[in-house]
C-alpha cells in the first residue's frame, strides 16, 4: 500500500483544520444569536416597573415572644414538631437586624421590598389594644425602607393568624373573622398608610385553605377522614371548610378594601390587591378530557379567588360540582366583591400536569380535591428541596391566560424563585439561570400586552420556609445558621440580580459574573463548590 506524500498529508491536515475552524465559527454564531435573544437590561422595562424581593414576618423576624408578641397558628404548628423540628423563633432575627438587612437591599439595588405584618405582634389578642412595641417596630422598618428609597409592599396576612382567634371561634371558618380582620386592616391603614402605597390583604388564600382546611398538611391542621393527607386531625370538615374559609377571606378582603376606599384612599392614594398561588397548568395528555380537566383545575385553583373579585361569583364548575357545600354570596356581597382588587399578586414557581378524574364525581363523600375531578401531577415534591425546572414559557402562558380571562388586571409577580438545598453553594448557578429565564418571560409578557407592574424575587435571604423549614433555600443571601450573629453572605444570584438592577446587560452565561472569595469567608469555604 502506497504511503501518502508529505504534501498530501499537509493538505489533508489543512482542510481538516479549516473545517474545524468553520464549524467552531458557525457554532459561535449560533450561540451568539441565542444569547442575543436572551439579553436584556433593566432599561428594557417600563420606567415605573419595580423590581424587588421579599420575606414574610414569621419567616424572617424571629423574636416570637419578645415585646408583647403572642403566638400565631404557625408558632403552634412548628412547636408541635411538624417541620422537622424547625421553627421561626429566631428565623433570620430580622426584628433586631432590619437596619443591616435594609443596607443589603440598598447594596443589591432593590427598588421595592415585600414584607408582611405579624397580626399577633401588632394586636396580640387579634382584636383590641395595639401593642406599642409592635407598632414601633413596623414604623421603624417602613421608615428605614422609605429613607433608603425602597418601596414597601405590605401583606396583612401571610398564613399567620393569631392563635387567640383560632382558639376563640375557629379563625377563618367563622364569619366573626370579617369584623376582626377589617379592624386589623384599619389599624394598619391608619398607622402606616401615609408611607405604604401597596397593600396585599391575604397571601395565597387558595393554598392556605387547601393545606389548612382540606388536606390538613399546614396550620391550622383542620381536616376530616378520609381526606387528611399527612397528619390525623380531631377537628375540621374537609367537605365544607376549605370553601367556607375562602368565602370569609374574600369577604374580609372586600370589607377591608371598602373601608380603605371610603376612609383613606383620597388622602393616601394607595392600592390594594390579593395574592394567588399559580402553576403552569399543562394537560398530561393531548386529549379533550385532559384539556377540559386542565381548564377545570385552573378554575378551581385560580378562578376560585379571582372570579368573585372580577365578576362577583365563583366559577360555574365549582358551584356545579360542590353544590350546596360552597357558600353563596348575597347580592350586596357580590356587588362589594366585584372590582375590589386594584391589582393581583401572582405567586409562581413551577408547573403541574393535569389529567382527568371525572369518575371522582360519583363519590358521595367529596372534598375540594375530589370536586375538582382532576388529578394534579407534580414533577417535584412540595415537601422537598428538589430544584424546579426552568420553563419560563409556562409563566408567560399563564399571564396571557389571566390577561384574557380577567380583563388584563394590574399584576405584581410577588414570588418567583429557585429552590435549592440550604447549604449547597454560594455559587448558585441554577438560581441565576432560573431568575434570568423568568424575568425574560415577564419582559415577553409585557410585550404581549400584559399589565405587569413589578417582579419580586423570592426570597431576599434564606428564611424559614413554610413547607420545609431550613432544609430548603430560596435566598439571594445565605444566612449562616451556625454563626450566633446569623451573618449574611451574598450568593452569585445576589450579584447577578444586583448587576441587572444597576443597568448591566444580562445573559444566561453566568460565568460573566465573578464572585470574589473574601478571606473572611474561610469558615464557610465549603459553600464554594
Amino acid at each position: 500500500m502506497m504511503k501518502p506524500e508529505p504534501c498530501l498529508n499537509l493538505m489533508i491536515i489543512n482542510i481538516a483544520l479549516k473545517l474545524t475552524l468553520l464549524l467552531y465559527f458557525l457554532n459561535l454564531v449560533a450561540v451568539s444569536l441565542v444569547l442575543r435573544a436572551d439579553n436584556y437590561t433593566r432599561h428594557d422595562f417600563p420606567a415605573d416597573f419595580v423590581f424587588g424581593s421579599g420575606t414574610s414576618a414569621y419567616q424572617w423576624e424571629g423574636a416570637v415572644d419578645e415585646d408583647g408578641r403572642t403566638p400565631s397558628i404557625w408558632d403552634t404548628y412548628t412547636h408541635a414538631g411538624f417541620v422537622h423540628g424547625d421553627n421561626g423563633d429566631i428565623a433570620c432575627d430580622g426584628y433586631h437586624k432590619y437596619k443591616e438587612d435594609v443596607k443589603l437591599m440598598v447594596e443589591t439595588g432593590l427598588e421595592a421590598y415585600r414584607l408582611s405584618i405579624s397580626w399577633s405582634r401588632l394586636i396580640p389578642n387579634g382584636r383590641g389594644p395595639i401593642n406599642p412595641k409592635g407598632l414601633q417596630f413596623y414604623n421603624n422598618l417602613i421608615n428605614e425602607l422609605i429613607s433608603n428609597g425602597i418601596q414597601p409592599h405590605v401583606t396583612l396576612h401571610n398564613f399567620d393568624l393569631p392563635q387567640a382567634l383560632e382558639d376563640e371561634y375557629g379563625g377563618w371558618v367563622s364569619p366573626k373573622i370579617i369584623k376582626d380582620f377589617t379592624n386589623y386592616a384599619d389599624v394598619c391603614f391608619r398607622e402606616f398608610g401615609d408611607r405604604v402605597l401597596y397593600w396585599n390583604t391575604v397571601n395565597e388564600p387558595n393554598v392556605f385553605t387547601i393545606g389548612g382546611y382540606d388536606e390538613g398538611t399546614t396550620p391550622p391542621l383542620r381536616c376530616s377522614p378520609p381526606f387528611c393527607k399527612k397528619y390525623n386531625s380531631s377537628r375540621g370538615d374537609s367537605t365544607t371548610e376549605p370553601y367556607l374559609a375562602v368565602h370569609h377571606i374574600l369577604l374580609s378582603h372586600s370589607s377591608a378594601v371598602r373601608l380603605y376606599r371610603r376612609k383613606y384612599k383620597d388622602k393616601q392614594h394607595g392600592f390594594i390587591g390579593i395574592a394567588v398561588y399559580s402553576f403552569g397548568f399543562i394537560p398530561a395528555n393531548d386529549t379533550d378530557e385532559d384539556r377540559a380537566a386542565t381548564r377545570r383545575a385552573r378554575e378551581f385553583f385560580i378562578g376560585w379567588i379571582l372570579e368573585p373579585l372580577v365578576y362577583g361569583d365563583y366559577p360555574i364548575s365549582m358551584k356545579t360540582n360542590a353544590g350546596a357545600r360552597i357558600p353563596s354570596f348575597s347580592d350586596r356581597e357580590s356587588k362589594q366583591l366585584k372590582g375590589s382588587c386594584d391589582f393581583i399578586g401572582v405567586i409562581f414557581y413551577n408547573n403541574i400536569n393535569v389529567t382527568d378524574n371525572s369518575i371522582a364525581l360519583r363519590r358521595n363523600l367529596r372534598d375540594y380535591d375530589t370536586d375538582m375531578a382532576a388529578q394534579l401531577i407534580f414533577g417535584q415534591a412540595l415537601f422537598s428541596n428538589e430544584e424546579y425546572p426552568v420553563t419560563p414559557w409556562a409563566l408567560r402562558e399563564e399571564l396571557n391566560i389571566m390577561k384574557t380571562l380577567y380583563g388584563n388586571p394590574s399584576i405584581f409577580i410577588y414570588e418567583n424563585g429557585q429552590r435549592t438545598q440550604r447549604s449547597s453553594s454560594l455559587q448558585d448557578v441554577s438560581r441565576v439561570e432560573y431568575l434570568h429565564g423568568y424575568i425574560g418571560a415577564v419582559l415577553d409578557s409585557l410585550r404581549d400586552g400584559s399589565n405587569i407592574k413589578g417582579y419580586f424575587a423570592w426570597s431576599f435571604m434564606d428564611v424559614f420556609e413554610l413547607l420545609d423549614g431550613y432544609n430548603a433555600s430560596f435566598g439571594l443571601y445565605y444566612v449562616d445558621r451556625d454563626d450566633p450573629e446569623l451573618k449574611r453572605y451574598p450568593k452569585l444570584s445576589a450579584e447577578w440580580y444586583g448587576s441587572f438592577l444597576k443597568g448591566g446587560k444580562t445573559s444566561a452565561v453566568v460565568g460573566a459574573i465573578q464572585v470574589e472569595k473574601d478571606p473572611s469567608l474561610a469558615s464557610i469555604g465549603h459553600l464554594y463548590q
